[in-house]
């Protein structure tokens, strides 16, 4: 069944209704021409930040990489954010950025197979169980390429998330053995949504171009599983304008891929961004052509690997980029207006490259409205900013009284100040930020 731009009432994307906005996505060492300072722009600081999360085995190898906003209806001071931590599992925050829960990734299934690492994790709001309706995280797990549920039970505040993943109902997604997910060409990117009381999941796949569409089957037992529905790949190559082709540099044997994705609850759209190429619309059950709405900068520019830097080396800029995002282009989420969701709000995007977000026109042909930067607050102890950011998640509904205007999450993939380990090197230490969403709107002029 298509899902096109006019057909509206019937599509509940991600946590639509527990948030009234949608999720939404590490940087890898491809060198870029645009990685730079951009100019002057208006800036917004987070009124929260969470604890550090630490990438090596005394942290727990936990990265810090996509949040979820998830509303509780009943009590929206009690909202929390859900977000991944790679090797580290998931993080569940309340709205003073307290660490409320932690959930383990799954171990390995064999000795020296790759554990479970979570990626990117969006909302399915109401999925049916055996006891009633329930708010359900999707996550996917790029060690293990599949993907994992948790339900949301709001009468358990110490321990809110259940695991319930039908293990024998989880297929692989991308792979086709053991040996193939060992080479974590795997689950990476996700959305999640709701078509006339089917919920659904589009993957994206790491290294590669291949966005996957599976099924969500719930069953008596209360378990969650899913099925394949079909995969569609988005273009690894490109015509310039002048004639000549381009491929974006890359290491040997990787395809541009695709990790921020977000889905409009409204018109049924994915908005899709292929990290060194721009952001994609198309479908949302990958049945129409994708079009590329924004290019990043870098778009058309040619590149070499260089072995022994693992970097690409960047020639002549021929100009056919766009103004907006500096690859990566990384977390999207969307901000629907509380007064009127179906009309009016924002496309909003990580440009990971620059440490800005572009804003664009959710109608209007996406239409570039304005970049802001998270910057660290001027009060000492206050929350530094955020950089390189690869996943973000807004909401326009209140959250009580902290965030009575809504909120905006985003990744910081690089916490300050920095903290040596027991070798005297200093950490890969990230966390997640906080922002009033009042304060974006006063600081953009939104």
């Amino acid at each position: 069944m298509s899902v096109t731009a006019s057909r509206r009432s019937p599509f509940i994307a991600a946590a639509t209704i527990a948030a009234l906005g949608l999720i939404a996505v590490p940087a890898h060492a491809h060198a870029h021409t645009d990685r730079g300072t951009a100019p002057s722009l208006p800036e917004v600081s987070a009124s929260v930040e969470t604890p550090s999360l630490f990438d090596d085995e005394a942290g727990g190898n936990a990265n810090a990489d996509d949040p979820a906003i998830w509303r509780n209806a009943s009590d929206p001071d009690r909202s929390l954010v859900i977000a991944t931590a790679k090797e580290g599992g998931l993080r569940v925050y309340d709205l003073d950025g307290r660490q409320v829960q932690t959930l383990p990734a799954p171990p390995p299934p064999r000795d020296g197979d790759k554990p479970g690492r979570f990626n990117n994790v969006d909302l399915i709001t109401g999925l049916r169980f055996p006891d009633g309706r329930h708010d359900v995280a999707v996550v996917s797990d790029r060690g293990r390429d599949q993907l994992r549920f948790y339900r949301i039970d709001p009468e358990r505040p110490g321990r809110p998330l259940v695991d319930v993943t039908d293990e024998a109902a989880a297929p692989l997604v991308f792979s086709s053995g053991q040996d193939e997910v060992d080479d974590q060409r795997t689950a990476y990117g996700l959305a999640a949504y709701t078509d006339r009381g089917r919920s659904f999941a589009v993957t994206s796949r790491r290294h590669d171009t291949k966005l996957a569409l599976a099924e969500l089957t719930p069953d008596a037992r209360g378990k969650v599983g899913y099925r394949l529905v079909r995969t569609l790949a988005l273009p690894s190559s490109f015509t310039l304008p002048d004639g000549t082709g381009w491929t974006p540099c890359a290491e040997p044997g990787e395809l541009p891929q695709v990790e921020g994705m977000v889905i409009d609850p409204d018109s049924g759209d994915l908005y899709a961004g292929q990290e060194d190429v721009g952001i994609w619309k198309l479908d949302a059950d990958l049945r129409s052509p994708a079009r590329l709405i924004e290019k990043v900068r870098s778009y058309g520019v040619p590149g070499t690997w260089n072995p022994q830097t693992e970097e690409c080396d960047a020639g002549a800029d021929p100009g056919f980029g766009g103004r907006h995002i500096s690859a990566d282009v990384e977390g999207l989420t969307i901000w629907r207006d509380p007064e009127d969701p179906r009309d009016e709000g924002y496309l909003i995007a990580s440009s990971q490259g620059d440490n800005t977000f572009a804003v664009f026109d959710r109608d209007h042909r996406n239409a570039f409205v304005r970049s802001f930067r998270i910057t660290a607050g001027g009060k000492p102890g206050a929350p530094d900013g955020s950089e390189v950011c690869d996943g973000a998640a807004v909401t326009s509904a209140p959250l009580g009284t902290r965030f009575p205007h809504g909120l905006l999450v985003v990744q910081d993939g690089s916490n300050t100040p920095e903290t040596a380990g027991s070798d005297g090197q200093a950490r890969t230490d990230t966390d997640f930020k906080f922002v009033d969403w009042a304060k974006v709107e006063r600081a953009a002029r939104l």
